[in-house]
């Protein structure tokens, strides 16, 4: 009995971190929020304002993890895996086409079928069902190996735990 509460637990822990949240205290989420609101400034890698790109460039580098510095090279990069829509979760890199050129837009999904990005109003977070991002979505990429999505998991319970 107690390997199958131990089972069930650790299965309960391993879906909420695979799902995500939006803004529920994970490392992500703490380099993300505090950029709500960021200015857009075409090329822009800073707080100082961001491009898409730019800002998922910086997210990813408060991670420690380097990424190429465009959508369409993030698109294609080797190191990244292509996912289905059903195997979203936090941290995943969402893809459109804004311009009717290719991939040209890009964003992080958060979890609850919502992604932050920088648009023309500035850092923000959009549904994937919002009608202009849902008609021009290319698809989802997957740029945190399993190790690394766990490990960050791992540190984020260990400081959750550490604050009770």
């Amino acid at each position: 009995m107690r390997k199958v509460s131990v089972f069930l637990f650790g299965l309960a822990l391993l879906l909420a971190f695979q799902v995500g949240s939006v803004f529920a205290s994970s490392k992500l989420d703490n380099a993300i929020e505090p950029l709500i609101g960021t200015d857009y400034k075409y090329g822009g890698t800073t707080p100082k304002g961001f491009d898409c790109s730019g800002f998922t460039g910086y997210v990813f580098d408060q991670l420690g993890i380097d990424l190429p510095r465009t959508s369409r090279d993030l698109y294609g990069w080797e190191k990244s895996s292509k996912i289905s829509d059903d195997e979203l979760r936090a941290g995943d890199l969402v893809f459109f086409n804004t311009s009717g050129s290719g991939v040209s837009h890009v964003g992080i999904y958060i979890g609850k079928n919502k992604f932050a990005h920088a648009a023309s109003k500035g850092v923000t977070i959009t549904s994937l069902d919002d009608k202009y991002y849902a008609k021009r979505y290319l698809g989802a990429r997957r740029f945190l190996s399993d190790d690394t999505y766990e490990k960050i998991a791992t540190e984020i319970e260990a400081e959750a735990v550490a604050k009770q």
